[in-house]
């Protein structure tokens, strides 16, 4: 299977929109294996379908599908269920294939499990997005590190947001070494036309 994982440095940081570039970029279906907070905003699924408006994206629907904005552990309890790794099992595609996380890497999906075993098993490289705000250094760099030390290949950092300061961006890929493939400005609002001129931006992604 060909295809990217998108996780990110922490809750918030865009994770979708960067997965609708990547989708649009690639000529690639979307899955999100785990959502979460449905009762608060629509599916993440449902936001990308939006996004890619000529119809060639297939977006696959998620395995598990919570309604409380939590972590994926806490929200399958409050359901009397709980998120099996075994069951999280990509879509069959002939295209590229974009899988977004719930949540940062050691998010955990059950009492024994994280986000980095469902990386694992999965077997992809992964797009780090990270935005800007006061700790986000630090964090984007624990997440390098810890997928670095899993042996899990790091296809790159997308920046999220615009740049604030230059010398967080600097260091950050000074410390990784991890090629930056690309910065996604703050939009007033996201659009289909606004996802096609962010993809053509992007550089130095391969699947």
């Amino acid at each position: 299977m060909k295809g990217i994982i998108v996780a990110g440095i922490g809750t918030d940081v865009g994770k979708t929109v960067v997965s609708a570039v990547l989708c649009e970029a690639l000529g690639a279906e979307y899955w999100k294996p785990i959502q979460s907070g449905t009762d608060d905003t629509p599916a993440d699924a449902v936001r990308v379908e939006s996004l890619l408006a000529d119809g060639v994206h297939r977006v696959h629907p998620s395995t598990y599908s919570f309604r409380k904005s939590l972590s994926p552990h806490a929200a399958a309890r409050l359901e009397d269920t709980e998120v099996s790794l075994a069951a999280l099992v990509p879509p069959n595609t002939k295209r590229p294939l974009v899988i977004e996380l719930a949540g940062g890497i050691l998010v955990p999906i059950n009492d024994r499990e994280t986000n980095l075993d469902l990386i694992a098993k999965l077997s992809l490289s992964v797009v780090l997005v990270s935005r800007h705000y006061l700790g986000s250094i630090n964090h984007t760099l624990l997440s390098c590190e810890v997928l670095k030390a899993h042996g899990i290949p790091i296809a790159g950092i997308v920046f999220n947001g615009d740049e604030t300061l230059p010398e967080t961006e600097r260091i950050i890929t000074a410390l990784s070494k991890v090629p930056v493939l690309g910065r996604i400005p703050s939009l007033a609002h996201v659009s289909s036309n606004a996802i096609a001129d962010l993809a053509k931006q992007l550089t130095g992604l391969v699947v």
